[in-house]
């Protein structure tokens, strides 16, 4: 099952990465009103993307109430594997005790992130270089975890939480492994995006911004290959 925030966000290389297997998509797009199925133990993962909106803006978003509450359920009670992207990771985070919090320093386009010591050890994730590039579009972060079966496996200088897991099925990305060559451009001709840049990168570096590096995306996909790979094996057994 996929949680879609907004049209133009969507599973990108994981979907295609994933259509080597005999798995198949339930996407649910909550910005259409779509309901959320009540029986969640009938899907083997759950996948929440990102989006333009921020985990606290219920009023707005009302379905972001029932979202929450499925991915708790999805992921405390249920225990299934779950992966959540941007914002999806900020929800995760959220729901089981966190705190998502404006950073103090708002990491837009290819960041350096360093993994930590308990990425080793993980199933999922271990294959990650110590350094990497990354691509990001946020604002806001997972802070202040309390509960002791979280453990942070990437970091970066400005945000220590890029990339979380719980207990042993779920996981929180702020980065973005599913990019593609085209993504980038296809988010930048969203004219809200566009005006959202323009707070933080002058006009003349947006249109830099689309110059997108070819070996950058290569490697990134490579890592996203792998990252399904693992998914895979995890929901087969």
């Amino acid at each position: 099952m996929v949680l879609q925030h907004v049209e133009h966000e969507d599973l990108e290389n994981i979907e295609e990465f994933f259509s080597t297997s005999k798995f198949e998509f339930t996407k649910i797009k909550l910005f259409k009103n779509q309901k959320i199925p009540r029986k969640l133990e009938n899907f083997s993962m759950m996948i929440v993307l990102g989006g333009p909106m921020d985990t606290w803006m219920e009023d707005k978003y009302p379905w972001l109430i029932d979202e929450k509450e499925s991915i708790k359920r999805f992921v405390v009670d249920l225990k299934k594997p779950f992966l959540g992207i941007c914002l999806g990771c900020q929800l995760l985070g959220e729901v089981l005790g966190a705190r998502v919090l404006k950073s103090k320093k708002s990491e837009i386009g290819f960041c350096e992130v360093k993994s930590r010591k308990h990425l080793n050890k993980d199933k999922i994730f271990n294959f990650l270089p110590n350094n990497f590039e990354v691509f990001q579009w946020h604002s806001y972060e997972v802070k202040k975890i309390q509960d002791k079966n979280f453990k942070i496996l990437v970091s970066s200088k400005s945000t220590d939480v890029q990339l979380f897991k719980y207990k042993d099925n779920a996981y929180g990305m702020q980065f973005h492994l599913e990019i593609k060559e085209d993504t980038i451009k296809k988010w930048l001709k969203i004219n809200s995006n566009r005006e959202y840049l323009r707070k933080f990168i002058s006009e003349k570096d947006l249109s830099k911004f689309n110059e997108i590096s070819v070996n950058k995306i290569h490697i990134i996909s490579g890592l996203c290959e792998i990252l399904v790979k693992n998914f895979s094996r995890m929901i087969s057994n």
